[in-house]
């Protein structure tokens, strides 16, 4: 009994095993890709939130040193560099940057708030770029 294959046999995937194959991964990457367009972006609203509440912090120390919130026309610019005024009570920086937020658009202050009127509202204007909006472009803030 010889269990040696025959020298003319040539072992190769037929164009049936192949389609097979390709069927498979076609129907797993139908069922995974998916999950993880959703994962994309609640990474960024939860990057978003956590700068933010990063920020937050920063203004609050900045408010302990300066006896007062930053206002509208200061920005948070004043957590990076020091104010005009008051130059000698600054005690930072606050933060090392002000990052844009996980879109690539500015975070957005305002004292006094609309959401919070003794303090101030910090927020990001999320995927659409634009304040308000619904789902996706909805907006991230402190409130």
């Amino acid at each position: 009994m010889n269990l040696q294959p025959s020298p003319r046999r040539r072992t190769a995937f037929t164009l049936i095993e192949m389609m097979v194959v390709v069927i498979v991964l076609g129907i797993l990457a139908a069922t995974i890709i998916p999950q993880f367009i959703g994962a994309t972006y609640d990474a960024k609203v939860g990057a978003a939130k956590a700068h933010i509440s990063e920020l937050e912090n920063a203004v609050e120390r900045y408010s302990i040193h300066l006896d007062g919130y930053p206002s509208t026309e200061q920005g948070l610019v004043v957590l990076e560099k020091p104010p005009a005024e008051k130059r000698e009570s600054w005690r930072g920086p606050y933060v090392k940057l002000v990052r844009p937020d996980p879109w690539g658009n500015p975070y957005q202050y305002r004292r006094p708030g609309t959401h919070h009127p003794t303090s101030f509202d910090l927020w990001s204007r999320g995927a659409d770029g634009v304040d308000g909006g619904e789902g996706e472009g909805a907006d991230i803030g402190n409130w």
